[in-house]
């Protein structure tokens, strides 16, 4: 291995020369979320953050815990560093974004979230750090380069017991083998971990995705505007790109899912079309028509039950169904939380905790969902100190207005409430009322009465 190792890393060097690579403290990109109406400051952090990575609120996180290591196998895939000279042709958080959807899909696998991996991107990192941070035994790594008609395409997979690279190779091959690349990959990773899978799962890793390259390069592009580039401007190019992916390979599933749940964050965030939940759920199906066994298409129509038709039990079915399929799909866990939460089975929320937070130790994703969960089962301590640890988040300020109201500590509670209204000025209860699909409104009108109280309008 030290040698395979030693070539890989001569190899990158000769990359960084040609094209460097991101150094430390390097421009990272920042999301830029703009609240029009009331509502969105609780909406766009409440569904936002267990669908995409926000780096906004990672850039005022807490230092991170150290994650325990799970017993069974656990890997982390950084995103691919880009070396080419065209930024268009970046396939680095395409090609980790496909190995996490692959690999989350093996129950006997812990997969780190994209959630908590992405946040490497343009990083320097130290492999030994991020494995302590993330509680990976193994942690994968590489870079992408086109030229021309030809890719190249470093990979080194790190073992953390043993502080080496247990496997490292070099491909270069034509573009048009970009895929066979990412299996490869893919199975030099379960071969060097010892996984083995059962005929079933051999079956369900066959890839889903699409054998036209270009619209493959739609898609990784209409990826980064989609996880990076959170803006009206942004995700109307995400859509763009994930359309001409569409109209190149009608069968490409992945992008329909993609393309519905964009068209739903444009809902959440800055839009009260009713028609864009509808495009959401009809390309749910589409995707689901073309392949049952994508997780983000039932997670997609598990959120279209919920805020559209407040139907709580088929969105929790939904949403059941593709941690069914995928295991390790993190958001799918995240929004399974809001939906029993919702639903009024909070319990099962905090029973999933342990699992959500595992799965992505590093992102600030289910803090919110257990806070609230705390919340309407009346443990207002643990909400409370739930909520302290994510004070960057306007809906920790929102739900400790309505627990101190609650608890007839009024001063604190105003307080909250004025920092509610300091971060979002048009911020509204009735905008809120519209928005929350409680199963029982008797649970909703509880916290609205709080609210007042604590003086929010």
């Amino acid at each position: 291995m030290d040698e395979a190792a030693a070539a890989l890393a001569a190899t990158q060097a000769a990359l960084r020369q040609a094209s460097p690579e991101p150094q430390g403290g390097g421009t990272t990109h920042r999301v830029r979320i703009s609240w029009p109406k009331g509502v969105m400051v609780l909406m766009s952090l409440l569904l936002l953050v267990g669908i995409i990575v926000s780096v906004q609120y990672l850039s005022f996180r807490l230092p991170t815990p150290r994650a325990n290591i799970p017993d069974k196998p656990s890997i982390a895939v950084l995103p691919f560093v880009n070396l080419s000279e065209d930024p268009q042709e970046d396939f680095g958080v395409s090609m980790a974004f496909d190995l996490i959807t692959d690999l989350s899909k093996l129950p006997g696998l812990v997969v780190i979230a994209q959630h908590s991996t992405f946040t490497y991107q343009g990083k320097a990192v130290q492999v030994p750090e991020v494995s302590k941070e993330l509680g990976a035994r193994y942690v994968l790594e590489g870079s992408v380069r086109t030229v021309g008609d030809r890719v190249l395409i470093t990979a080194q997979l790190s073992d953390s017991t043993t502080g080496g690279y247990v496997w490292a190779e070099r491909y270069e091959r034509p573009l048009h083998d970009l895929f066979a690349v990412q299996e490869e990959v893919r199975r030099k990773i379960l071969v060097h971990i010892g996984l083995r899978l059962t005929p079933e799962q051999e079956e369900r890793l066959q890839r889903t995705y699409t054998p036209n390259l270009e619209a493959y390069n739609d898609y990784a592009q209409a990826l980064e505007f989609f996880v990076v580039h959170i803006t009206p401007t942004g995700y109307a190019q995400a859509q763009q790109l994930f359309e001409k992916a569409i109209a190149l390979d009608p069968s490409y599933a992945v992008a329909y899912a993609l393309l519905g749940l964009s068209y739903w964050i444009e809902w959440v965030l800055w839009s009260d079309d009713p028609q864009l939940l509808e495009r959401a759920f009809a390309l749910a199906q589409q995707a689901l028509a073309l392949d049952d066994s994508l997780a983000p298409a039932h997670e997609l129509l598990g959120l279209v039950y919920l805020w559209r038709d407040k139907q709580h039990e088929q969105a929790i079915a939904e949403l059941k169904r593709a941690l069914a399929y995928n295991p390790s799909w993190f958001s799918a866990y995240t929004m399974l939380g809001y939906a029993l939460n919702l639903a009024g089975r909070p319990k099962e929320t905090i029973a999933n905790a342990e699992q959500g937070l595992r799965l992505s130790p590093r992102s600030e994703d289910y803090p919110p969902v257990l806070a609230q969960a705390y919340v309407l089962t009346g443990r207002y301590e643990e909400a409370i100190a739930t909520c302290q640890k994510m004070t960057y988040h306007p809906y920790a300020h929102l739900y400790l207005a309505l627990v101190y109201s609650e608890l007839g500590r009024e001063e604190d509670a105003r307080a909250e409430a004025a920092e509610v209204l300091r971060l979002n000025p048009q911020f509204s209860l009735e905008g809120l009322r519209q928005r929350l699909p409680y199963k029982d409104p008797a649970v909703l009108e509880r916290q609205l009465a709080a609210w007042r109280k604590a003086g929010l309008k």
